[in-house]
C-alpha cells in the first residue's frame, strides 16, 4: 500500500483573518480550482466551515469524466487549520491539511495531502505520468490564482 504527500507552502502578503476568511468558505474553492475541472458545490458549503461539515463537490479531474467527491470538515482550528478528508470520490484515501500562520509581512499557508490511489500497482504505475502532474498542474493554478487575488508576497 504506497501512501503519498503532497507539500505546498505559499505566502501572501494579507493578514491571517483575511487569509481566514477566504480560505475556509468552501465557496471560494472554485475560485482557486482551474475552470476545465468544472468545480460545483451540490451541497454543504452554504456555511461557515465548522468539525463535522459535509460537502459535495462535483469535479471533472480527468479525461472529461464527471466525478461525484463528498469529503468531511474533520477538524478547524479558528485562523490556524482545518483538515478535509474526502469519504467519497476518486481516492482510496484523501487527507488534507490546511495551516495558516501570521509571518513578517503577511500570511504562510501550508498545505500538506496524504493520498492514496485505487488500483493497486496499477494505480502507482500511472501516479507519476497522470496523477501527480495533475495535482502539481492545481496547487500551481491555485498559486497563480491567489497571487492574482492577492497580490506577490514581497516579504
Amino acid at each position: 500500500m504506497k501512501i503519498y504527500t503532497l507539500k505546498s507552502i505559499q505566502n501572501l502578503p494579507i493578514t491571517l483573518d483575511e487569509a481566514w476568511d477566504f480560505l475556509s468558505s468552501p465557496k471560494n474553492l472554485k475560485t482557486i480550482t482551474p475552470d476545465y475541472m468544472s468545480f460545483d458545490i451540490i451541497s454543504g458549503g452554504d456555511r461557515p466551515m465548522f468539525p463535522g461539515q459535509i460537502i459535495q463537490y462535483i469535479v471533472t479531474p480527468i479525461f472529461g469524466i464527471k466525478t461525484k467527491w463528498l469529503t468531511e470538515i474533520t477538524h478547524v482550528e479558528d485562523k490556524k487549520y482545518f483538515v478535509d478528508e474526502q469519504r467519497f470520490g476518486p481516492y482510496d484515501l484523501w487527507h488534507h491539511k490546511h495551516f495558516l500562520k501570521e509571518i513578517p509581512g503577511g500570511v504562510q499557508m501550508e498545505d500538506i495531502i496524504d493520498y492514496k490511489l485505487p488500483m493497486g500497482i496499477l494505480g502507482q504505475m500511472v501516479h507519476p505520468f497522470i496523477v501527480q502532474p495533475k495535482l502539481n498542474e492545481i496547487f500551481e493554478y491555485r498559486r497563480k490564482k491567489l497571487i492574482e487575488l492577492f497580490g506577490e508576497f514581497k516579504g
